[in-house]
């Protein structure tokens, strides 16, 4: 067949860790790769409680079209958390639901980039935002980071120099892939720095909440005073993934055009869903299931750290993070993440290489430990075994 594509479709592959997780659906292969939550704290019985009072009350509403903007109770609901967590000024209006923050991120790309546009984020950033943006054929531009965060001085040496930036795309509170959390002094420079160079910021926040250790930190966008600073979030890690709901939050002039974006792309967000989380959040305590979410992911990544520590070569480094998913590992130099991999897949043992999460320099040596999604005998397990491959590696 000779079939002629969009050009965008050469800089679009498909998510190594979408394709990981074909590998690791087998019962068998114990996996730290995809930021999969812990299926047994999904709140089954009460999703079917709700689900009926849904349909039995409000079934015709639920069944039917609704705003593209989402469901109002729902809208409200989440302005009214992020302004008491995060320091936010929002009202519904200030709230697009998406598909998932995923969805937002592409709807991004739709509303800022140009062919040739220039992206800046965090080294290394989320892998699903690299792919998303890249679609619109934008540049990345890579901005080192230390353990407070992204370094103000050489972002600021960037935005000086560097024409057609459009976006700066960051995860200041328990980084995908590093686990890292951005200090207050960080968040309030970069909202500085946007407003002073005019550039929008994309926070991205989907692990804020899972919080084991440490204070709450408020949002970029709290320190913002000219409305440059887009939110995201999720119901995915503090409820159930599959319902696919997220938002996106920011200046009402500036949601706007999501809205019209997001009309071309799907019109809305499943109407049901929504209501079935709105109405769970007025039925239950949120709070309640998240504490429980959280003692379960803090134990978990305790085991975690304590078998890196046990297993793993003295001269790796690993991040221990205050929340979130996932733990950073950074191995010898010489030494390859993906040749771990595949020696660690032939004993039905998966992770992420790191090199993906890097969208101009390549780090081989190092790669990403999700710590959510498995059992704690699995962990010490499938940790004890990666240890094994390393050092077979690291004496080698």
């Amino acid at each position: 067949m000779q079939i002629q594509f969009a050009k965008r479709m050469s800089n679009i592959k498909a998510s190594e860790i979408r394709e990981l997780l074909k590998v690791t659906e087998k019962e068998d292969v114990i996996s730290f790769a995809g930021g999969l939550p812990a299926p047994e704290l999904f709140p089954i019985e009460e999703i079917n409680e709700i689900n009926q009072i849904v349909l039995r009350e409000f079934g015709a509403k639920a069944l039917q079209y609704t705003t593209t903007e989402g469901y109002k109770p729902l809208r409200e609901w989440i302005a009214n958390r992020m302004n008491i967590q995060l320091g936010t000024s929002f009202d519904e209006d200030n709230i697009l639901i998406t598909h998932g923050s995923q969805q937002a991120l592409d709807l991004s790309g739709k509303v800022f980039l140009d062919e040739g546009d220039v992206v800046l984020c965090e080294s290394p950033t989320y892998l699903a935002a690299i792919s998303a943006f890249k679609a619109y054929g934008c540049n990345f531009i890579e901005i080192p980071t230390d353990q407070d965060g992204m370094i103000m001085s050489a972002l600021e040496n960037v935005l000086e120099k560097t024409n057609n930036i459009k976006l700066i795309y960051v995860v200041p509170t328990f980084q995908n892939p590093t686990g890292k959390t951005w200090s207050m002094e960080r968040r309030k420079q970069l909202a500085e720095l946007s407003s002073k160079y005019n550039i929008i910021v994309i926070e991205d926040n989907p692990y804020g909440e899972l919080r084991f250790e440490g204070k709450p930190l408020p949002s970029i966008n709290s320190f913002d005073t000219k409305g440059y600073t887009l939110c995201t979030g999720s119901f995915s890690k503090i409820f159930c993934p599959g319902f696919r709901i997220g938002w996106i939050a920011g200046d009402k002039s500036i949601i706007q055009k999501y809205v019209l974006v997001k009309q071309g792309t799907d019109l809305q967000c499943n109407t049901i869903a929504q209501m079935i989380i709105a109405e769970y959040l007025k039925q239950y305590d949120i709070d309640k299931h998240i504490e429980r979410i959280v003692e379960v992911y803090k134990r978990r990544k305790d085991i975690a750290i304590e078998c890196i520590e046990l297993y793993f070569p003295e001269n790796i480094k690993f991040t221990n993070p205050e929340g979130g998913l996932f733990t950073w590992v950074e191995l010898p130099e010489n030494i390859s993440a993906r040749e771990i991999l595949d020696k660690c897949l032939e004993r039905k043992i998966a992770f992420v290489p790191g090199d993906s999460f890097f969208p101009n320099r390549k780090m081989e040596n190092t790669l990403r430990i999700n710590y959510s999604n498995m059992p704690e005998d699995k962990i010490r397990i499938g940790l004890k075994t990666i240890g094994e491959v390393i050092n077979q590696y690291v004496k080698s």
